[in-house]
């Protein structure tokens, strides 16, 4: 017989590294007592044998849970430069088929996002130990030298070829728990806004098809994708990665000053609860408890409405927060707008301002024939209403962030413009 045959398998299946020599227990059944000459001296050897078997299974079990509890290297802020790879911040990896945030990484989300071509994105932000935002009532909050905010764009894969991307709202198969299942999703991007201690910097990292690393795209990207609707329906387009100078096309909110900063975590963006691997909670309650934000009030804290939520906000407040979150970083006071007189942040309640019978300063072919931002009552006679429904690059509003026209988006201004009352005088 085979001096070293093994059990790989405890009777109730059990851990494979508990193996108990066969062979030797078959010895020892055999082996002469010394003292006798003949017979069996079996207790003892036994008992040594799966004595030394349950050692070396204790031994092996702390090596396998220790490599199964092994984090990464700690998320790498970097002063200055350019690093080439997502992964030199160390603020995502690859964890087999997830992406997992590394320690300290806290995912948020917003109440009505941005629209991106029907992208999903995961959003986290990352500050340095001891360092905590300063609380801002209305504008983006006030984060240290050293934050790095991160959004992953990514589809739903659907069926029908590499390009094929899901066109849907629904997230149930996106998450593993607070990260990706790379299973279900293709990842196109990830966007970094970096506080560094000259400013905020942008930059984008494009993920390989393995979706096993990102590499910087300084002058931008584009890829061809193929939306797929519920029904079969396909939309070919071109998705775009910003190149670093089209960045500032949105994140420099001021006219004035021209400074990068961030858009989305602001109070009322972020006053919602989100679904942590610890339970669901209020994220700007969440942000104090981990020390990340100084100075929230513990309620009546500014919330935007969720723009697909009728349940829960009025069509007025839907349509406000959707027009806050995609066009007021432009459209505000203080933005690169400011001239047209066109004003949809959501502090700024003047009918004119939101377009109400007001005619265009200067927008060419953009006003699509038509008088007034909004005509009450006549979302077809509407520039506005106009404008976010082409896809064409000299008509089409927002400018920068899509390929493709939000369908849905477009349904619910030209609800909220045909719910309104009045008329327009003649000019």
């Amino acid at each position: 017989m085979p001096l070293l045959v093994f059990s790989r398998h405890s009777p109730e299946g059990g851990n494979p590294a508990t193996f108990v020599p066969i062979a030797a227990i078959w010895l020892a059944l055999t082996q002469p007592s010394p003292a006798s000459g003949r017979g069996f001296e079996a207790s003892r050897w036994i008992a040594a044998i799966v004595g030394t078997a349950v050692r070396v299974s204790a031994v092996a079990l702390v090596f396998l849970l220790a490599a199964c509890s092994r984090q990464p290297a700690p998320v790498q802020f970097h002063a200055d430069g350019y690093p080439p790879k997502l992964s030199d911040w160390r603020v995502v990896y690859r964890d087999g088929d997830k992406l997992a945030l590394n320690q300290g990484v806290v995912p948020f989300d917003l109440n009505t996002p941005l629209f991106s071509d029907y992208a999903h994105k995961l959003r986290t932000v990352w500050m340095p130990k001891g360092q905590a935002a300063k609380y801002e009532p209305k504008e983006s909050f006030d984060f240290p030298v050293g934050t790095i905010l991160s959004k992953t764009f990514f589809y739903p894969k659907a069926k029908g070829g590499a390009d094929a991307v899901a066109r849907t709202y629904d997230e149930s198969r996106d998450r593993s728990g607070e990260g990706l299942d790379l299973r279900n999703v293709r990842m196109i991007e990830t966007r970094l806004l970096v506080h560094r201690a000259q400013g905020w910097v942008a930059l984008a990292y494009v993920w390989n098809a393995e979706q096993t690393e990102a590499e910087l795209a300084r002058t931008g990207d584009s890829v061809a994708l193929s939306l797929v609707a519920d029904d079969g329906g396909r939309e070919d387009f071109t998705y775009q990665v910003p190149d670093q100078n089209q960045c500032a096309g949105c994140h420099a909110s001021n006219n004035t000053t021209r400074l990068i900063r961030p858009l989305g975590p602001k109070a009322r963006h972020l006053n919602r609860d989100y679904a942590y691997a610890s339970g669901s909670e209020n994220q700007l309650a969440h942000w104090t408890m981990l020390g990340y934000l100084q100075g929230a009030p513990a309620s009546g804290a500014p919330r935007n409405a969720n723009w697909r939520d009728a349940a829960r906000a009025s069509l007025d407040d839907r349509a406000r927060a959707y027009l806050d979150v995609n066009c007021g970083h432009c459209h505000n006071a203080r933005g690169p707008a400011d001239t047209s007189g066109l004003l949809l942040d959501i502090g700024d309640h003047e009918p004119r301002h939101l377009g109400l019978c007001k005619p265009p300063i200067a927008a060419g072919r953009g006003t699509g024939g038509h008088r007034f931002g909004i005509v009450p009552g006549k979302p077809d006679e509407s520039i506005l209403a106009f404008r976010i429904d082409s896809d064409d690059p000299g008509v089409m509003m927002p400018e920068l962030g899509r390929d493709v026209v939000h369908k849905e988006g477009v349904a619910l201004i030209r609800a909220w413009i045909a719910g309104m009352q009045g008329d327009c005088d003649p000019i």
